[in-house]
């Protein structure tokens, strides 16, 4: 069987789909042609109806499958449609959005099936059941309309990572997502978090998997991880096949977790290379020894999810349970052995205010960690945070509908003031810190905050797209003046102190 599959990626970071690269490799290990076609603007331009149709056609599909996160649905949905026009071909849509919300897939008309949970196993399945010709109804993870009702399959236990062929990075254009990338390349060393964060997905599929398949949390295996061994001999695989590889990044929900299995990995990866490389870690799964294992073997940068510097929302709208002193120390565990520290940020949760959202910005200010990267809470279905959020009326469903992005804007709605502020913050956050952090040129932050905080709505429209450029200048006079701050790098929602970026260049 030929299948196609189509990751939409648009106006987005540009990233690379686990998920997919391992379907890929199941179904090519079992005779079948796979291709990928990818949505990124930040690889080539995005193509039009006629381009992609005569694109998919010209790889004559027997069966099209999409993976879609909540951002891309709308435009997913826009192109399924394109591709309905010219083929017959069964079309698929799997990902977190099909779990969350198979309703609203099924009922657009656009997609014949969706596919719940990780389905490695099931969707192959389902692709030698249609080669057979035969009934593909009974299938677990597969949802599909019958009578115009949906039929939502239970789904089968999670696959085994370690019985797992390795990705199929061949399928992409990796070598190009690397260059795009500046030489970043990621990695999974596992799947799954043990965590009930309200706004992450997490919860939402353990919860499905425990009512289906009738298992507690311990039965259910949702924590695994792959061989230290086959992660070490993908890590040769890549340095062997690609070139421009500067940074291995690990996005494991949470890498830090089993310390046995990252002191078996740190021992293992500093006798591979010395390819530097980044993991996510959790302040309460961090200490001095898991920093010394990752120093040694080579970690530059740990990043830990902050979100809020409101215990309040964090106990009680995140349900993150820690301390700002946990916080605090965790960064200073990292910092003691060299290296340097991303911290999550996140901007206007259902029931914050603004004192919350200034608690945020001093406890970055106060800990200080190498980058602070800000994104806009965003409610996706299905999650207890969307509950709060629909329940409490904070969210503009139509504003919701055009975002793609969780970076840009805010899909909820916390009446003028609060909105306006949260626009400021979010558009220019580093100066907001540095104005607290206690830095030598901490006071022209100050008066520029100030500045910005005093400005009605007119006039931050004409100031707001000026700020980056703004930021820029104002760098280059703190370093010239050898001024320590953070400064806007590498991306427009990022914060880099200017000890690191200046080391860099």
């Amino acid at each position: 069987m030929k299948v196609v599959f189509i990751y939409p990626d648009a106006g987005s970071q540009l990233g690379f789909n686990y998920g997919l690269s391992h379907m890929s490799a199941v179904l090519k290990q079992a005779g079948h042609t796979v291709s990928v076609i990818q949505l990124c603007e930040a690889l080539e331009p995005l193509p039009d109806e006629a381009e992609l149709q005569t694109r998919v056609a010209s790889l004559a599909p027997d069966v099209i499958g999409f993976s879609v996160v909540t951002n891309q649905w709308v435009y997913a949905e826009k192109i399924a449609g394109w591709l309905r026009k010219i083929t017959d071909a069964p079309i698929v849509c799997g990902g977190i959005h099909a779990t969350v919300a198979p309703e609203q897939v099924l009922a657009s008309g656009m997609f014949d099936y969706v596919f719940t949970g990780e389905c490695e196993d099931a969707f192959l399945e389902f692709v030698e059941v249609l080669a057979n010709g035969g009934d593909t109804s009974r299938i677990r993870n597969l949802g599909y309309l019958k009578d115009g009702e949906m039929v939502l399959n239970p789904v089968r236990p999670f696959p085994d990572l370690k019985a797992m062929p390795r990705k199929d990075y061949e399928a992409f254009d990796f070598q190009k997502i690397i260059d795009a990338k500046n030489g970043w390349v990621g990695l999974m060393a596992s799947r799954g978090c043990p965590f009930k964060c309200t706004y992450c997905f997490n919860h939402v599929l353990v919860k499905k998997y425990r009512a289906e398949l009738n298992c507690s949390f311990r039965e259910l295996n949702y924590i695994r991880h792959f061989s230290v061994a086959d992660l070490i001999a993908e890590i040769q695989y890549l340095l062997d096949t690609y070139t421009n590889i500067k940074m291995f990044i690990f996005d494991d929900d949470l890498f830090t977790y089993d310390s046995e299995y990252l002191q078996e990995f740190c021992d293992a990866y500093k006798k591979t290379c010395d390819i530097p490389f980044v993991v996510n870690g959790h302040v309460r799964f961090f200490d001095r020894t898991r920093a010394r294992a990752l120093a040694d073997a080579g970690c530059r940068i740990v990043k830990f999810g902050l979100e809020s510097g409101s215990p309040r929302v964090r106990k009680t709208i995140m349900r993150r349970h820690m301390s700002n002193e946990d916080i605090k120390q965790a960064i200073e565990y990292a910092k003691a052995e060299g290296m340097h520290t991303s911290c999550f940020v996140m901007l206007g949760l259902p029931g914050e205010t603004i004192e919350d959202v200034q608690a945020t910005i001093d406890l970055v200010a106060e800990a200080k960690p190498g980058r602070f990267r800000w994104t806009f809470f965003y409610p996706y279905p299905g999650t207890e945070a969307y509950r709060i959020s629909e329940e409490g009326g904070y969210i503009d469903y139509d504003k919701k509908e055009t975002l793609s992005n969780f970076t840009d804007t805010s899909c909820l709605d916390f009446g003028p003031e609060q909105n306006l502020f949260l626009t400021k913050v979010g558009r220019i956050m580093p100066w907001f810190v540095n104005a607290k952090a206690g830095f030598e040129g901490s006071e022209t932050y100050r008066q520029k905050v100030e500045d910005l905080l005093a400005m009605d709505e007119p006039s931050w429209q004409q100031a707001a797209d000026g700020l980056l450029d703004a930021d820029k200048t104002l760098s280059e006079a703190m370093i010239q003046e050898g001024k320590r701050h953070y400064a806007v790098k590498y991306n427009p929602f990022m914060g880099v102190i200017s000890d690191y970026f200046l080391s860099e260049e």
